[in-house]
């Protein structure tokens, strides 16, 4: 049976890899609804090939921009344009679509992600900013629709895999493992001259802008563990990370006897998009190079991360043990402290101290009742770390 698909961010990098995916699934999925910023020469030309029902974009002038650029191609087939977020949930919700890939940018899809859940969807989650702004609301939907949270992160979809081989009960812990990106080696005297440019040059991955820079920060891996809690159902001191520059090994479970199960791959998207579209299947992935060259993986190397260096890890962890609204104004204030270094108003040692700040003024314990509670524990931090860090660069000038 086909199934009805629909792509949160489809311009993306988890977006494009996904439809890379399709490509070679023509015969088990479609192209319901795509969903995409700012980038409509892209979307127009994904549009034109896989020919969806529903396309959404940003802002509502941006739909007539769409067209436009969907009649100087030729396209004439039926399509509804929507936009924003209520476009979003629109497109997720869709009768016809069975899965949503989840993709978006930040807090941009948590509602629609939230609402397809809610209407029974299956979701491949690439958002990691759902589940720790609303992880709490999203796992409680998904159990009362009796519908699957499948991740596509490479490092929780490896603990996916890996818990295939035991039960929850006999699990000791799980282990994440990073590359430790760009600034792995940096001494910490180095942090307050260090440039956008350099940040953004992630050793392993190709990525968007936040997320590279949460990697160079190791915040994006704070945010895997609060994710990782929602998805596995462990506690945080039960959630390790270990820093492992090859990216070979995504991910460990650590069992009762002390066995331990590790999934390798090469550092490839298509690989977990793929395992959270066919599961509980495993299909070739079409394309090359695949696969482990076992002559070439001669050396796997880890270690602790260095938390006095990157103190986002630890900041997390406390978010998370707090709970409430605390790891949702985590990832806001996140967000804001890394657009502030991309355009050069905060230094890169200042972004964990902009986060820290702003989870000393928000109130701990504070449960989330609703989406709505998500929505302004998020307008509230955002707007305490624009002021922030808005006194602090006018300080420094």
């Amino acid at each position: 049976m086909t199934q009805g698909l629909c792509i949160l961010g489809s311009t993306g990098s988890i977006g494009q890899n996904s439809l890379r995916v399709v490509d070679g699934l023509a015969e088990r999925f479609r192209v319901v609804a795509l969903s995409a910023g700012k980038n409509l020469d892209v979307l127009a030309a994904q549009v034109a090939k896989y020919q969806p029902q529903v396309a959404v974009v940003s802002q509502d002038a941006d739909r007539q921009q769409l067209r436009a650029r969907l009649s100087a191609l030729g396209y004439t087939a039926p399509l509804k344009v929507l936009s924003g977020a209520d476009g979003q949930i629109e497109a997720a919700t869709h009768p016809d679509v069975n899965f949503v890939v989840s993709a978006s940018h930040g807090t941009t899809g948590l509602a629609a992600t939230y609402r397809a859940v809610c209407a029974g969807k299956r979701v491949g989650l690439a958002n990691k900013e759902t589940l720790v702004a609303a992880g709490e609301l999203v796992t409680r939907a998904a159990a009362e629709q009796g519908t699957e949270v499948l991740p596509i992160d490479s490092e929780h979809c490896a603990v996916h895999q890996c818990l295939r081989t035991g039960t929850h009960e006999e699990v000791r812990r799980i282990v994440l493992t990073g590359s430790g990106g760009p600034f792995r080696q940096t001494p910490a005297e180095r942090f307050d001259s260090l440039t956008p440019e350099q940040a953004l040059q992630h050793p392993v991955w190709k990525m968007g802008g936040r997320i590279t820079i949460d990697s160079a920060t190791l915040m994006n891996k704070g945010l895997e563990i609060i994710e990782a809690h929602w998805l596995f159902g462990l506690d945080p001191d039960r959630i390790d990370l270990v820093i492992h520059p090859e990216s070979i090994i995504h991910s460990m479970v650590e069992f009762k006897d002390g066995c331990v199960m590790a999934q390798l791959s090469v550092p490839d998207m298509r690989i977990p998009i793929q395992y959270a579209l066919t599961y509980p299947e495993r299909m070739a992935v079409n394309g090359e190079g695949l696969g482990l060259d076992w002559a070439t993986v001669r050396h796997l190397n880890f270690e602790l991360p260095d938390v006095r260096r990157f103190p986002g890890l630890e900041l997390a962890r406390e978010a998370l043990r707090q709970g409430g609204i605390l790891p949702c104004a985590l990832n806001a204030a996140d967000e804001v402290a890394v657009e502030a270094f991309l355009e050069r108003r905060l230094k890169f040692s200042g972004i964990p101290r902009v986060i820290e700040a702003v989870l000393k003024q928000m109130p701990a314990g504070n449960t989330l009742g609703s989406l709505d509670d998500v929505l302004e524990a998020d307008r509230e931090a955002r707007h305490r770390a624009r002021e922030m860090i808005s006194a602090n660069h006018a300080q420094e000038k």
